[in-house]
């Protein structure tokens, strides 16, 4: 896990943690009663992406599956309010990280989870090949 690759994708991680925490932050605080559901949403997108960063960065095998599901949550999680901000615009009054499949941040929401569990993935059978 803390290869080239392996270190590009917990950079990235990092940064989207640090950003949709800050954002997030923000948001509860200042604008919490404009978009509850959105900005609860934007909080949850950064505690799946602290977790995912942390559980990059121990690399062991229980950080390593706890990593897996964050990233298959943050996945889901992508999809269903993707779904649920274009069926039902008048809930997601102001957009979260995850609103419209994230095109927000140029839909590396979508992408992001997606790459993470093939390279976990990819990491795990050759961990359980050794």
């Amino acid at each position: 896990m803390h290869t080239g690759p392996g270190r590009a994708l917990t950079a990235v991680y990092g940064v989207f943690a640090l950003s949709a925490t800050a954002r997030a932050g923000y948001q509860l605080i200042r604008e919490f009663d404009v978009a509850p559901i959105a900005y609860s949403l934007s909080a949850l997108a950064a505690v799946i992406y602290i977790l995912a960063t942390v559980c990059l960065v121990i690399g062991n095998r229980i950080s390593h599956r706890i990593a897996v599901a964050a990233c298959a949550v943050e996945f889901v999680g992508v999809i269903v309010v993707g779904i649920l901000s274009r069926t039902h615009p008048e809930d997601f009054a102001k957009p979260s990280v995850w609103s419209n499949f994230g095109s927000g941040y140029g839909y590396i929401p979508l992408i992001l989870p997606l790459i993470g569990l093939w390279w976990l993935l990819r990491v795990g059978r050759r961990a359980n090949r050794d």
